[in-house]
């Protein structure tokens, strides 16, 4: 029935293609029979007639199909229903403005229409499907395995009923480049299946794709219950999933659902039911307020939607809630020594138990009369004797031979060569190349016949070779590596053709440049035209073969470097003499050539062997196997050849191409030498090879794969045999052995095997064994793989210049058992791992180069790049494009794989494979992927044959410069040597602390600053108990002092006020408050003024009123939307009766733009102090009680909490006071102020401390410093100034922005030799990076190194330390401080709450600087923040301070009782219970210093590591966010800024990128390393963003609270969102 509804139906032509070449895959076993069927209907289903639409399906497609044709449409979509573009693009607008993208997508589901039964298959247009199946760019079949495929696929059949939930990664859409509706819809939402085998789809396999749209919430749960089937799921969802919305539309109506603050906690969340949810077309989500609480979001309907960041964080909690397979073992760790996990080896692993092995002996080497005694007599010989005879036919790229070199001219043109290398270069007195010297030869790989010559003239005249590749730009991959070669190996002369010399890179003026790395080279052009003829008396001088160097051939190592290999003259002769022997050949035989003929096996068969038997050579150019592959066949037939040269690769070519041929006839063959026969995945293309052409003459036996290896030239070869019965050798290998380098001949198990073929026996007159990979070369057992290793003379004898790493190889002497050495000739290791199998068959199964040892297992790349070809790797990356390496992190190999991915693969299509090649290695090789990687097109660094150049590409992954465009990290799968996660102790009860701390010598960890009541000082301000009458009595004694300088942008003072003018402008301000805003006393005014006089004035002006002042940062007029509900909410909360400020801000609060932020008619009456009253008050008050509240300080802490203190005339008063005796501020000083004057000590010294004082304020707004970032230290300079405060974003400001400027800054005068102390007011750990490279900058300018120092501030005491410095001269003047300390703490034992001192530099050291001199009359202790109990100090603890200028409490309307006695009266659990304590929610540590203070004592220095309520808490540990981030920071050249946040135990870390899109990717495997590597934390969520994402306070402290809900929210707009599995 399908059959005839096909007729009736005339399919498009390219489908009728698409179908043709389907046909071939599966005819060659490219796919298999359920994938071709399932591809087939998906092709055809579209245009087959539709059944009744029972299921659903069709409903669905009749509300997508508005406009005619969409089914097509949808055919080339990927089986995405897509709808009319612009109404989806509107539906995108709208649910993007929602901050909410769109959770669902609709999944086509084709093959339902068409049930399983019917299917029969199409029959294929004759169309020249060769072509348009070459096209399609999976040439390089190296790996092609059916059997393979096969288990591959089994495998991940099995994985589907595990469900792997894997989240996608979200990407920008500038970073997306397809722009079909797939590419940027986040594909978690779908349960079918597209692919066979696919993450998803029930048990037996069969596709099942849903109708409908499916909510997020459901795929989770049933990612979280490991539904087994998705039957179930598709079946609920093809009623529309009306039932399962009905039931939750109920459930709404009655239950409402509270938003509550808290982040709920996902790991505990399951789901009873799955529920799904049908999106009405028409619901527009409402738009959720910047930053807002992302937990629940709800959508028009009532239907709470997870936003989509958390869904997938959820998914990946999920998917990380399976337990890793390695059970980690117990044991006990002490608390601050973090063990690696050491893998300790599986008690069940195979391990080997044969006998120790014998070494296997070749065949005697032959000695045959007529052998030559050189090659070079061999060419003597031919070329006088058979001039004639054709000796090497190059091919053009027609394959039309272009030229025939004869054995006459070969040995007329090599003489012309030699002679001219050693009379025609240099002078005669000083030839530039003597006998033994090396030069190199650099010739293209289409031109054997130039390269034939150049070499046997250098043999010629006795110089040595050193072929390479022809260097194409200045910055091949590698090139630098050959250039180093060339430069150990001292060449100074490069033998080239003509045409390559001309084609060589050029500097304007036509000299070749030098290449990177490369030595100063003479280029050579060998041709015989460009030579001079040699005298008729003129002869080479032609030696038997001796010990002399007669070559030298490069190889590259594993990590790039390249060796050179030295192969003797009579090691070469040997050689040939083995090969001739071993392949059995005779004269003028005819070899056909596909190979690199510069070197290896190529070199060996194709220009050496040959002359020695006078052989004729086809020499096939690369060039000419692109444009046909079946040339070498073809010339096979047209020469009729005996022997052939190739590779695997050359093999599966022709079987893509040889349906076009009629006439092959292979019958000829006698012998097909597969050079890449070792390794182990080549069988297959034998295989299929054999397979294919047996029917045109070609015969099992003449199939000879081969071993070799730069080092031990060629190791073993398959003899040609005539006997066609007996079978080559086999081995099927259990994969899991192999990774214990145990054989095991395949146990039941049959999804993980390696089938291997044998490369023959040893080689004439060599002995060969196999020994112990690693460690001393010990023989291996019968049933065990090791290294094979070679002895014989037909090998290198040196790497050229390495005496160490020659010893290593070519020198090893295998010991037997009992220790001896089993022959007293040496080995060579040939890098080949194996074993020698029955009747002494040699196996191959990998290269040592390859090999990569994981948690003690041995794996091999090209088993790992088979397994991941095996995931039909057609349709999304490009096979010979593929690249598998190991990296070292944490103490362990982890493997990534980097592969090119097709341009035509969508980001979802790439991902789905990227996560089945995951499952596929799971299941094959169980070993974790680290890294999948995928890069676009032809980006990889290439070899110069066309490969992947793999250390190139492994030092791009490390360095950060890959620029991949689909990254998949598995570091919780794969990393299981993390230390356990810490078990909290129970906790000790306090008399245990006590006798413990006693016992081991601790102190109680307290200390405090001078005590206020023994200082004896004149401060005549003490008789004052408010600082109002402090002013008023300046005003009477000293009217003409100047207390305050305000200084603009240009450095000019802008303002100044005297006592005097400050008194008299404070009696306006307080008539204005009483008579304009009938204000009582007691009453709150909020402040809203720029920093500057005006506030000064006004926060006097309340006291003189009796109102209580809040200072409040006015909106910015460039961002009113956002800064202004915070004024709003800070007016609000503050209850302020009424509101001051200047007339400009008071435009702005009434703008249009300010009625958009803000309901502007809730204001409380606006008072402009621009125009004030001109009388005095009846009389100023005074208040009762010097506890009664004297001003509101409200700030934003990082968390982003709104918090205002209160701050009482008592407190207010001491503070000062407190100031004053620290700094000695006497009203002869002046000081300089660089502050936001809004809060903390910033607001205490802007506005306070001059009027307690008497000192001259010098006031610069940091705002100025913008425009003009040298202002603040030129007024420093200018004014003299000795104390200057400043915070850490002005610091920065000028770090960054004066960098390169100090000589100019010289030039004008600056000096900074004046300045004794330079603090840094902030509320955190020091940046003591910071202030160090601030300090190193302004050394020049006379800042001395010790100036700068920092003060400690919080919420609960706005000044706990402040430290001014003792310098040198300065020192006689008294101050009281010691200079600030650095300690080295290591970072380990911190996050276990211990401190440990260790030497700088020392790993995982952190340096912490002091945070100031504490203040007179502060004490302080370090506290247990859970258990109140005092603590020593080795231990980190919360710090707990005691002080007369403490705060009286929190200003909340609702008044929180609890929250207040707790921070700010809190009491020990045990010593001293009495004293009142306020809790600063900061994190540190008491160290007593060797250093005294002024009064003798020994000086108690306090660090500060960081927030309580930041720690985060990961695996047991404390960690502080700023380490994390430092580390992150330094990872990249590209990351400019970072911070991290959890959410539900995952780590995020979110990086701004200063370059560009293409770079985002890179950063992610880097940042993960980083972090591993260090904090021996796995990243759960990597974010990139654009620069200036991270909010950062006034303060310059990073808001990380706000952007984790800005993340959550989906807010940021990220570049990318990489979930690391």
């Amino acid at each position: 029935m399908a059959d005839r509804s096909l007729e009736s139906v005339s399919l498009p032509l390219e489908v009728r293609a698409r179908l043709a070449e389907l046909e071939l895959e599966l005819s060659e076993g490219d796919i298999t029979q359920k994938g071709y069927e399932k591809k087939r209907s998906k092709l055809i289903g579209a245009y087959l007639p539709q059944p009744p639409a029972a299921n659903g399906a069709a409903a669905v497609r009749c509300r997508l199909q508005h406009s005619e044709g969409a089914a097509r449409r949808m055919l080339r979509t990927a089986n995405i229903g897509v709808c009319d573009i612009r109404e989806a693009a509107a539906r995108e607008r709208a649910a993007s403005t929602a901050g909410n993208r769109p959770l669902f997508y609709f999944r086509f589901g084709v093959d339902q229409a068409l049930p399983q039964e019917r299917r029969t298959p199409v029959t294929p247009s004759s169309s020249s499907r060769y072509h348009r199946r070459r096209s399609s760019g999976s040439r390089d079949e190296r790996y092609r395995s059916d059997v393979h495929t096969e288990a591959v696929q089994a495998a991940l059949a099995k994985h589907k009923e595990r469900k792997m939930a894997v989240p996608m990664p979200s990407k920008r859409r500038s970073l997306v480049v397809q722009t079909s509706m797939d590419a940027y819809t986040p594909p978690d939402t779908s349960s079918g299946s597209e692919d066979e085998g696919s993450v998803q789809g029930d048990s037996q396999g069969t596709p099942t794709s849903s109708q409908g749209s499916i909510n997020m919430e459901h795929w989770i749960s049933q990612a979280i219950h490991g539904s087994t089937t998705s039957t179930t799921s598709s079946s609920s969802t093809q009623s529309g999933g009306s039932g399962a919305a009905h039931r939750l539309a109920d459930v709404m109506a009655q239950t409402h659902i509270e938003n509550h603050s808290a982040p709920p906690d996902v790991t505990t969340y399951t789901s009873e039911h799955s529920i799904q949810v049908e999106r009405p077309q028409g619901s527009t989500a409402r738009v959720a307020p910047k930053y807002g609480n992302a937990e629940l979001m709800e959508t028009g309907d009532g239907v709470p939607v997870s936003s989509r960041v958390s869904a997938k964080i959820q998914q990946l909690v999920n998917t990380l809630k399976r337990p890793k397979r390695p059970p980690l073992r117990e044991f006990f760790v002490d608390d601050f020594e973090e063990l690696l996990e050491v893998q300790q080896p599986d008690p069940n692993q195979p391990k080997p138990e044969g006998a120790q092995m014998l070494a296997m002996r070749g065949e005697q080497l032959g000695v045959v009369t007529n052998w030559p005694p050189s090659l070079e007599a061999a060419l003597q010989r031919w070329g006088t004797i058979s001039p004639k005879a054709p000796c090497l036919t190059t091919m053009d790229t027609n394959g039309k031979p272009l030229y025939i070199l004869t054995y006459g001219k070969l040995w007329t043109r090599s003489m012309k060569v030699a002679y001219n290398i050693l009379h025609k270069l240099g002078t005669k007195q000083e030839p530039m190349v003597r006998p033994g010297d090396r030069v190199t030869l650099v010739f293209p790989n289409n031109d054997p016949a130039a390269f034939m010559v150049a070499f046997y003239g250098c043999l010629l005249a006795e110089v040595v070779p050193v072929p390479i590749e022809v260097p194409l730009t200045r910055k091949d991959a590698g090139s630098q590596q050959i250039g180093f070669l060339l430069g150990s190996c001292g060449v100074t002369v490069a033998l080239t053709s003509d045409a390559c010399h001309k084609g060589l890179p050029k500097s304007p003026t036509g000299e070749i440049p030098q290449f990177k790395g490369w030595p100063k080279l003479l280029w050579f052009v060998t041709e015989s035209k460009h030579l001079s003829k040699p005298p008729r008396d003129w002869f080479p001088h032609i030696k038997d073969a001796n010990n002399d160097t007669a070559y030298i051939e490069y190889k590259t190592c594993k990590d790039g470097s390249v060796l050179g290999v030295t192969v003797t003259r009579i090691a070469l002769l040997t050689h040939c003499q083995a090969l001739t022997q071993a392949c059995g050949y005779t004269e003028a035989e005819t070899i056909v050539n596909v190979l690199d003929f510069k070197k290896d096996v190529g070199l060996w068969h194709g220009i050496l062997t040959s002359v020695m038997n006078m052989m004729h050579v086809i020499s096939i150019p690369y060039s000419l196997m692109k444009v046909n592959p079946l040339s070498w066949i073809q010339k096979v037939c047209q020469y009729k050849a005996k022997v052939a040269c190739v590779k695997s690769r050359d093999m599966h070519w022709a079987l893509v191409a040889h349906r076009d041929q009629r006439d092959i006839n292979l019958s000829s063959l006698r012998m097909l030498i597969v050079a890449d026969g070792a390794n182990p995945w080549s069988i297959s293309s034998c295989d299929a090879f054999l397979n294919v052409f047996q029917s045109k003459g070609l015969r099992q036996e003449v199939i000879c794969p081969c071993a070799s290896s730069p080092e031990a030239l060629t190791v073993a070869i398959r003899r040609p045999t005539d006997d066609s019965n007996q079978p080559p050798g086999r081995g099927v290998l259990s994969m899991h052995g192999l990774t214990y380098g145990v054989i095991r001949v395949d146990s039941e198990e049959k999804l993980s095997v390696l089938t291997v073929q044998d490369v023959g026996l040893v080689m004439p007159g060599a002995i060969m064994c196999s020994v112990k990979p690693d460690g001393i070369p010990q023989l291996c057992k019968t049933d065990e793989i090791g290294e094979l290793c070679v002895c014989a003379i037909a090998t290198g004898t040196s790497y050229y210049g390495l005496s160490g790493m020659t010893k290593n190889t070519f020198e090893v002497f295998p010991m037997t058992s009992s220790g001896g050495p089993i022959t007293e000739y040496p080995f060579i290791r040939t890098g080949l791992l194996g074993f020698i199998g029955p009747g002494g068959l040699v196996f191959v199964i990998g290269k040592m180069d390859g090999l990569m040892v994981v948690s003690g297992r041995r794996h091999n790349a090209d088993d790992i790049v088979a397994t991941a070809l095996a995931v039909e790797p057609m349709k999304f990356v490009y096979r010979g494009r593929i690249a598998v390496f190991s990296v070292s992190v944490l103490h362990d190999e982890r493997i990534v794989i980097v592969a090119e991915q097709r341009p035509d693969s969508t980001e979802e299509d790439s991902f789905q494979w990227m996560s089945r090649v995951l499952q596929a290695i799971d299941s094959i090789h169980q070993v974790g992927v680290y890294c999948l990687a995928l890069v676009p097109a032809n980006t990889l660094p290439k070899t110069p044959l066309g490969g992947i150049h793999l250390s190139e590409t492994k030092q791009l992954f490390l360095e950060g410069s890959l620029h991949p465009c689909n990254v998949l990290m598995c570091p919780h799968t794969c990393v299981t040597n993390l230390p356990k996660p810490r078990q909290k102790q129970p906790e000790i009860g306090p008399a245990s602390v006590m006798v413990g701390n006693l016992v081991s010598g601790k102190r109680i960890a307290q200390a405090s600053g001078r005590d206020l009541g023994q200082i004896e000082d004149n401060d005549q301000a003490r008789k004052f108990l408010f600082l109002s009458e402090v002013l008023q009595w300046r005003a009477q004694t000293t009217p003409d002092h100047v207390l305050y300088t305000l200084l603009n942008c240009r450095g000019t003072i802008a303002n100044s006020l005297t006592c005097v003018q400050l008194h008299k402008r404070a009696e306006k301000i307080a008539v204005m408050l009483m008579e304009r805003g009938h204000l009582q006393d007691g009453d709150h005014v909020a402040l809203v003024y720029p920093p500057g006089i005006d506030l000064i004035a006004a926060f006097y002006g309340c006291l003189y009123a009796g109102c209580v002042p809040i200072t409040v940062r006015p909106p910015h007029p460039q961002n009113i939307a956002t800064t202004l509900p915070t004024v709003k909410m800070i007016v609000e909360v503050s209850r302020s009766a009424c509101l001051m400020t200047t007339q400009l801000i008071c435009k702005l609060l009434r703008s249009r733009e300010a009625a958009a932020a803000v309901d502007v008619r809730t204001w409380p009456p606006v008072l402009d102090t621009d125009d004030l009253p001109k009388k005095r008050p009846a009389q100023i008050y005074k208040p009762s009680n010097p506890e009664t509240l004297a001003y509101l300080d409200f700030s934003v802490s990082t968390t982003g909490m709104l918090a205002g203190v209160k701050m009482s005339h008592a407190a207010t008063s001491a503070f000062c006071r407190s100031i004053k005796l620290q700094c000695e501020l006497y009203p002869s000083r002046e000081v300089a102020i660089c502050l936001d004057p809004y809060c903390g000590l910033g607001f205490v010294l802007w506005c306070l401390c001059s009027v307690y004082s008497g000192h001259q304020s010098i006031l610069i707004p940091p705002s100025e410093l913008e425009t003009n970032p040298a202002l603040w230290l030129l007024a420093v300079s200018q004014y003299k100034v000795r104390d200057t405060f400043c915070s850490y974003s002005v610091m920065e400001l000028c770090t960054k922005g004066l960098g390169s400027q100090t000589e100019s800054l010289k030039a004008r005068g600056l000096d900074l030799s004046r300045v004794r102390t330079c603090v840094v007011v902030a509320e955190e750990r020091p940046r003591i990076a910071l202030t160090q490279s601030f300090s190193k900058l302004f050394k020049d300018l006379g800042l001395h190194p010790r100036a700068v120092s920092t003060s400690l501030g919080c919420r609960v005491n706005l000044a706990i330390c402040l430290q001014p410095h003792r310098l040198g001269k300065l020192a006689e003047q008294g101050t009281s401080g010691p200079d600030p300390t650095t300690v080295y703490v290591d970072m380990r034992a911190l996050r276990h709450d211990r401190v440990r001192l260790v030497e700088r530099g020392s790993p995982h050291s952190l340096p912490l600087m002091e945070s100031g001199k504490i203040l007179p009359g502060v004490r302080i202790i370090i506290a247990n923040p859970e258990t109140k109990g005092p603590l020593g100090d080795s231990h980190l603890g919360e710090i707990w301070v005691h002080s007369t200028h403490n705060a009286s409490g929190y200003f909340t309307i609702y008044g929180d009782e609890s929250l207040q006695s707790d921070h700010f009266n809190s009491r020990l659990s045990f010593g001293d219970t009495q004293t009142i304590w306020a809790r600063t929610g900061y994190l540190g540590f008491l160290r007593r210093t060797e250093l005294t203070d002024a009064n003798g004592e020994r000086h108690d220095a306090l660090y500060v590591v960081g927030a309580l309520d930041e720690a985060m808490e990961l695996r047991g540990m404390r960690y502080h966010p700023i380490d994390i981030e430092t580390s992150v920071i330094r990872a990249h050249k590209s990351i400019t800024e970072c911070a991290v946040f959890t959410w539900t135990n995952l780590l995020v870390v979110v990086v701004e990128l200063d370059g560009s899109e293409q770079e985002a990717l890179d950063l992610v495997p880097l940042v993960t390393n980083v972090v591993l590597e260090e904090h021996y934390l796995i990243v759960g969520v990597v974010v990139v963003v654009d620069i200036g994402v991270i909010p950062i306070n006034s303060r310059g402290e990073k808001q990380r609270m706000h952007l984790r809900d800005g993340f959550l929210a989906d807010q940021l707009d990220p570049i990318y969102v990489a979930y690391n599995m």
